[in-house]
């Protein structure tokens, strides 16, 4: 029974997994303990992550101002990249092992963060721009902090607490995917 709920609360650590210094990819890797439990969890939250972003991108069509659009499918291009690169491609072990899913798992997180940056920032630039899209523009500012205080803070923080800090930027992306979602459903876009 011990064992079971050990299992059932792998996500939280597995013995030997230190939350406050380890990043979170190290609960997914090859070699996890939790690898299969963090399969089941997350299989659902992938998909909804993707849909959500999908949705939203085929409901903005045609809407909103073309500065916003285009940010809002680079997000969604990053979230696609993220959810089948990082599944693709986990850590072959808990941190930097240097194999070659090592290699590609570190090219996807550059991909994800050069896009995150890009995409969120022309969403601050059109809601600096356009009244319309104000509130895009603030749920991305505060999505960029974020991200800015996780890898900021991984550098200044000493490395008994990287996994603190680094939650910062890997939850980021979801806040702002869920307000993506939250701006669609109280729209007044226009349906045909």
């Amino acid at each position: 029974m011990k064992k079971s709920l050990i299992r059932k609360f792998g996500l939280l650590g597995y013995p030997g997994y230190d939350w406050l210094s380890q990043a979170v990819s190290d609960l997914s890797a090859a070699n996890a303990p939790s690898l299969a439990l963090w399969n089941q969890l997350t299989a659902f939250y992938n998909v909804c992550e993707v849909v959500c972003v999908t949705v939203v991108c085929i409901g903005i069509q045609g809407q909103k101002n073309k500065l916003l659009r285009v940010g809002i499918y680079l997000f969604a291009v990053m979230e696609w990249i993220s959810a089948v690169g990082y599944r693709a491609f986990p850590l072959s072990g808990s941190g930097y092992a240097g194999a070659f899913q090592d290699v590609m798992h570190m090219v996807i997180t550059a991909c994800v963060v050069l896009l995150s940056i890009a995409s969120l920032s022309v969403i601050i630039i059109a809601g600096a721009k356009n009244k319309d899209c104000r509130s895009y523009g603030i749920c991305a500012a505060v999505a960029l902090v974020m991200m800015l205080v996780g890898a900021l803070g991984m550098k200044i923080v000493p490395a008994a607490y990287f996994g603190v800090v680094e939650r910062f930027s890997v939850f980021a992306a979801t806040g702002f995917n869920a307000a993506l979602g939250i701006h669609l459903f109280c729209s007044d876009i226009k349906e045909n």
